[in-house]
């Protein structure tokens, strides 16, 4: 027998999946890592899920991988509206958070009340960074652009002149998420300034 859907809600979802459509067009900094072009929000996103997968075995135990995919999937849905801010930009990502935070208001709204609330509360996880997931994810979300840099002969770092304590600061974020992540990190950052690709800050 066959289940009569729910028409108002199954619109709802259907109207939410056209409007993440829209997060293919958002495009980063940095370039993909054969440098052809830049990258878009959900691709990043896509990557990100993947290396969830993969590195899994460097998070903390007990973490819960489904959950960190689920957040990587959904942390970037708000740069539809809020558009994607320069991460080495201060004073930019702190305007950015209060954008950020009326487009979840909007496109998580645009689902039934359940998944507003779950999506949500995914979301506001990633950004708090208070939990061993949270924190994973947000490590891998900081390793990602590291990695296409690194293999992009600076990229986005040489293009705005990016300095290593910059950059190291950042690694702080892996290191929160996953000491062996942030130990790679640290490597590739430290081969990256030596390779001249990041500049060294004033003293």
């Amino acid at each position: 027998m066959t289940t009569v859907p729910d028409k108002e809600r199954l619109l709802a979802q259907v109207g939410f999946a056209v409007e993440i459509d829209k997060l293919k067009r958002v495009l980063r900094r940095n370039t993909l890592m054969d440098g052809s072009r830049r990258e878009n929000d959900a691709e990043h996103s896509w990557h990100l899920g993947m290396l969830a997968m993969v590195l899994g075995e460097h998070a903390p135990p007990g973490t819960d991988l489904g959950r960190v995919t689920a957040m990587l999937l959904v942390h970037d849905i708000v740069e539809i509206d809020a558009g994607d801010t320069f991460v080495y930009d201060v004073a930019a990502v702190e305007v950015q958070r209060k954008a950020e935070r009326a487009a979840a208001d909007r496109i998580f709204g645009l689902l039934p009340a359940d998944q507003t609330v779950t999506l949500r509360a995914l979301w506001d996880e990633f950004e708090e960074r208070v939990t061993p997931e949270a924190r994973f994810a947000r490590a891998l979300d900081r390793l990602a652009p590291m990695l296409a840099n690194h293999h992009t002969e600076g990229g986005s770092w040489v293009r705005h002149g990016v300095t290593i304590e910059e950059v190291m600061e950042k690694v702080e974020i892996i290191r929160e998420g996953s000491p062996a992540l942030g130990a790679y990190a640290t490597e590739i950052v430290e081969l990256s300034a030596a390779r001249g690709h990041l500049a060294r800050g004033h003293a």
